[in-house]
């Protein structure tokens, strides 16, 4: 993964798990051990699709550039409706709290979200790929 690629997946990911630790906390003194396991499970399948999410859409990016946008609402889509599925599959689980996992799904999912627009807003983004040196046009 290029150094630009790895910031970006690290300015997502570390708020996310600042979040879901939060959430984890928060979950432990409510729920008790049980939603502490359900904000942490949350916290990691969130940082798990999503960060997968943003590594096929880099890629994406470079060897289907023409691609890119309908990748992104398709691959965004695709992401919360598992999210969903998550949700509705684990809802009567007595593995952890699913109340806990339900919000810490929600919250971690808004902070990536968060992270990754302020993340790219702050990014240095060529427009035009600027000419090699020592090639004269």
């Amino acid at each position: 993964m290029p150094s630009n690629d790895a910031r970006n997946l690290a300015q997502a990911a570390v708020p996310t798990a600042v979040v879901g630790a939060l959430a984890a906390v928060v979950s432990a003194v409510v729920a008790g051990g049980e939603g502490a396991v359900g904000a942490v499970v949350a916290t990691l399948i969130v940082i798990v699709f999503m960060g997968l999410g943003l590594y096929v859409l880099q890629r994406t990016a470079v060897s289907l550039p023409h691609l890119f946008q309908a990748m992104g609402l398709m691959l965004y889509s695709a992401q919360i409706l598992l999210l969903f599925i998550f949700v509705a599959l684990f809802k009567d689980t007595t593995l952890f709290n699913p109340k806990a996992f339900a919000l810490t799904l929600v919250a971690t999912t808004l902070a990536w979200i968060g992270a990754q627009t302020r993340a790219h807003m702050k990014a240095k983004i060529l427009y035009v790929e600027p000419e090699k040196s020592g090639h004269s046009s």
